[in-house]
């Protein structure tokens, strides 16, 4: 948790941001509820906790069953939850009180947890606007169903809301939320270095622990092993694999194998929940081949094209297309595509070796907001998401700000499937070279990626030390054990 004052300007910050969303007098409320417990297969075996980003954000308590309104009128800011009773305190032991934790967060009025949807229907029966962020969770979709009347299907989406009608999340509370989380306190930055610091261990960890006749899932165990005695955890589902053309791979049943690559997508979560995500591919036999090194260093030489080309004022959007350029062009120069490098760029053949986007926004979550709505996140109000694939699944396409985190993260994949459906619907226009590919069909695939913070004059790479990269440093960190 973060010094009250955080958490006080905050909430001070979004009523000012909310303060034109309807006419003066009914402009309504801004309610957040908080996660529960989630029972695995019982009551008592619980999934582990993880509070709602966007609660902890504003309110900062990590407990389950906590909520809280914000009075867009008055300025009123309530919080609601349940003091232990002698059953909580036999298992659990005695705990502070709700008065006390509200006392942390600059939040004084406090209330039982049943009072929060007491409140939330009272409200609405006085043809006040409740405005809420599309929910996620199972449990806060069916109960802000239940209390708002919405559907649990538009419970999820945003709209814009009217004091006449309301069947969605509030599009004004959402943007909101997502221009304030975008950018990144002082704060929240230095957490992000902590998480990319444990990030950090657990990657070298894996990399000491890659050797021929090693179980993947025994590296995936022991890089969670350091997110766990570090921080909270892993910040996503390790992504780990020898089969690397498979985006996202969370399958860790094979041996380590000579000759093989090993992609490594993985990140640790900071016990305040603020993430890191790095990515790594490592030669299986600790020296690349030269057909793996010749594609290794076009994929390098993108993420250092990226980190060079991210600044203020700059679209990310068209850092991604930069470096589709850089890598066609790197691929020309094997054989594998033919044509003008603007002509290829402009007909997304970059799509068929690298069906995703260059990087997402990374904050409390490691794709921060993304529940608030992709695009909403994602893209300024003048930008519309292509139809290509790969620029198409761009995350982040917004121009850039001192603030902003996000990740850098090109890759070259050979995917069988995707090149024969190409190449049977001929999607390439006579750019791809075929014939050559047939070579690169058991290749697998490479992603090298790291988390950059914008700053006023570029971008610096978080975390205080970067993991190896040139393959001849990777090569001799896997040599040297380092």
């Amino acid at each position: 948790m973060f010094d009250k004052e955080i958490y006080v300007n905050r909430r001070k910050r979004l009523l000012g941001l909310m303060s034109g969303c309807a006419a003066e007098g009914n402009r309504g409320i801004a309610i957040f509820l908080g996660n529960v417990d989630a029972p695995q297969n019982y009551r008592g075996n619980d999934y582990r906790f993880r509070q709602e980003s966007s609660f902890l954000y504003y309110w900062g308590i990590d407990e389950p069953g906590f909520a809280a309104i914000l009075d867009l009128d008055s300025g009123d800011e309530i919080l609601y939850g349940n003091d232990t009773d002698i059953d909580d305190i036999i298992w659990m032991g005695p705990q502070p009180s709700v008065a006390s934790k509200g006392e942390m967060i600059g939040a004084a009025r406090t209330f039982p947890y049943l009072s929060f949807f007491e409140a939330v229907r009272k409200a609405k029966a006085a043809g006040r606007p409740v405005h809420f962020l599309p929910a996620s969770r199972y449990y806060n979709t069916m109960m802000i169903s239940e209390i708002t009347g919405c559907s649990a299907e538009n419970v999820r989406k945003t709209a814009e809301i009217s004091s006449s009608k309301q069947d969605s999340a509030s599009l004004a509370l959402t943007k909101a939320v997502i221009s304030m989380r975008l950018v990144k306190e002082a704060c929240e930055i230095e957490e992000i270095d902590k998480a990319c610091e444990t990030g950090f261990l657990m990657h070298s960890t894996a990399r000491k622990a890659c050797k021929p006749g090693v179980r993947e899932q025994d590296i995936v165990g022991l890089m969670e092993g350091v997110t766990i005695s570090k921080g909270w955890g892993v910040s996503f589902t390790t992504i780990l694999s020898q089969n690397g053309e498979t985006l996202h791979n969370h399958s860790h049943r094979q041996i380590i194998t000579p000759g093989r690559m090993l992609l490594i997508d993985a990140g640790a979560e900071s016990s305040t929940h603020y993430a890191s995500d790095f990515t790594r591919t490592l030669p299986c036999s600790g020296k690349f081949s030269q057909k793996q090194r010749d594609i290794y260093d076009i994929v390098e030489n993108c993420n250092e094209l990226a980190y060079q080309l991210a600044a203020p004022g700059t679209a990310y959007r068209e850092v991604h297309l930069a470096v589709a350029a850089r890598m066609l062009d790197g691929l020309k120069a094997l054989g594998l595509v033919t044509g003008h490098i603007d002509d290829m760029v402009r007909e997304g053949i970059a799509g068929l070796f690298m069906p995703h986007g260059l990087g997402h926004n990374m904050g409390i979550d490691v794709h921060d907001m993304e529940d608030l709505g992709e695009d909403l996140v994602g893209y300024d109000d003048d930008q519309e998401r292509s139809a290509q694939l790969g620029l198409g699944s761009l995350r982040m396409a917004r121009r850039l700000r001192p603030g902003h985190v996000i990740t850098d993260e090109p890759g070259i994949y050979f995917i069988p499937a995707l090149i024969g459906k190409w190449k049977a619907e001929k999607t390439d226009k006579g750019m791809v070279n075929y014939s050559a590919l047939e070579h690169y069909l058991d290749f697998g695939g490479i992603r090298l990626e790291d988390d950059l913070l914008v700053t006023e004059d570029g971008c610096r790479r978080l975390g205080s030390c970067r993991l190896p990269i040139k393959a001849e440093d990777v090569e001799a960190a896997m040599e040297t054990g380092l």
